[in-house]
């Protein structure tokens, strides 16, 4: 008889148990949940979470000129406004890793054009679903090529934290360089132009050991919110572009061009 009185004590310490283990895996649950869909990627995705923001841009006698960056969460975008506003050159999001194409690229890309924009789009690098020549070919394809009318930037590489997972993309050091420079000369057999790096020196060192050789060929866009751009990736003595906010008026993501227009014209024409 007491062997049976043990069974009710058995059975409710069973249920207390099955209680608190699906409780500890409800935060694992709740994180797959948070992670964004494939394609929802932006320039500048993971820089506030990684690098913060500390201000805006001193007053400076350096001549620059304003850009904005776009893409499907602008939806269509008033560029009149922003050309009234001093902007004077954007880049649109054209694709994503081999899966994704904006769905707003014609009224963005061509938007921009049409008011008199110096225009050029980018590719959101996902490093682990494709290699890089693979994604290159898909980025020129649907949006990503170049034209020497004076009018048109040189594609550009965003390759930045993972929004869907680890941050380097499960790669090494060393594979990430490889697959970044697969891209690159991919990207300069198929239009003839070196492409732009888009990138943030902290994720830069941390994925890649902070890689100086794509330097010579290569302009930096660099992504930092804060008064000044610090400390750029190795063998980049400049950026060519710096994003300086994601908060800006009319667009979220506002850039400076080191340079005056003449210059982002100059870096069109190649």
């Amino acid at each position: 008889m007491p062997v049976h009185r043990l069974r009710p004590v058995r059975l409710f310490l069973t249920a207390v148990l099955t209680t608190l283990l699906a409780a500890v895996s409800l935060p694992t649950t709740a994180t797959a949940a948070d992670t964004p869909a494939r394609g929802s990627a932006y320039m500048g995705v993971g820089v506030l979470a990684h690098d913060g923001q500390s201000g805006t841009p001193r007053d400076t006698r350096a001549a620059q000129t304003e850009g904005v960056d776009v893409s499907s969460h602008q939806g269509n975008v008033a560029w009149s406004t922003l050309w009234s506003s001093g902007v004077k050159w954007a880049y649109v999001k054209a694709t994503e890793g081999t899966y994704y194409t904006n769905p707003y690229f014609a009224q963005q890309y061509n938007g921009s054009y049409d008011v008199g924009m110096i225009r050029g789009s980018y590719h959101f690098a996902t490093p682990d679903t494709t290699g890089g020549a693979t994604q290159a070919d898909y980025f020129v394809d649907h949006g990503g090529g170049w034209s020497r009318d004076g009018r048109t930037l040189p594609g550009a590489l965003d390759i930045e934290w993972n929004p869907y997972g680890a941050s380097c993309y499960g790669k090494t050091q060393s594979a990430m360089v490889t697959w970044i420079r697969d891209f690159l000369n991919r990207y300069k057999a198929r239009t003839g132009r070196d492409a732009v790096i888009y990138t943030a020196t902290t994720w830069w060192t941390e994925c890649t050991g902070n890689y100086g050789g794509f330097a010579a060929a290569n302009p930096l866009w660099i992504a930092r919110y804060a008064t000044t751009v610090g400390t750029l990736p190795a063998g980049w003595a400049y950026q060519t572009m710096w994003q300086y906010t994601s908060s800006g008026p009319t667009v979220g993501d506002h850039n400076k061009f080191n340079g005056a227009l003449d210059r982002v014209v100059a870096l069109a024409n190649g």
